[in-house]
């Protein structure tokens, strides 16, 4: 899977997340999300690879996780999220929201309608969603 496909998973998983949402399929939606934040991020760990290069095994073998904090800082971009943070406490309230997701929300059925839209709007939002600032920098 290379960086451009990942990319276009995550748009299409943001996509099926928001359908879902306006059929009140809210565990659907909320695990979907999650996911195209999951691919979005993995899309910029892609990126550090360049063509030809071997890739560093302690990277790829890293990468292999649904945990958003983990791939954030695999992905290089820890430390400017804190720092773009500090200026944009609407960024900061959405990553709160969007790093506790666990790919284990596949198996919820419990997922609310409150929660489905609150992880919606802080990945999807023009301004200081989770998905445009990772998407400026994959």
């Amino acid at each position: 899977m290379n960086r451009q496909e990942l990319q276009n998973i995550s748009r299409v998983r943001r996509q099926e997340a928001g359908i879902l949402l306006k059929a009140k399929k809210y565990a659907g939606a909320y695990y979907l999300l999650g996911y195209a934040v999951e691919c979005a991020l993995k899309a910029c760990i892609a990126k550090q690879t360049r063509k030809y290069d071997f890739p560093n095994k302690e990277i790829a073998q890293k990468a292999y996780v649904h945990d958003l904090e983990k791939l954030l800082k695999i992905a290089g971009l820890d430390y400017q999220l804190k720092e773009d943070m500090n200026t944009n406490s609407n960024l900061e309230v959405n990553w709160s929201l969007v790093k506790d997701w666990k790919e284990t929300a596949r198996y919820s059925s419990s997922i609310t309608r409150a929660e489905a839209k609150d992880l919606y709007s802080a990945c999807t939002s023009k301004t200081n969603g989770i998905l445009a600032w990772i998407k400026e920098k994959w």
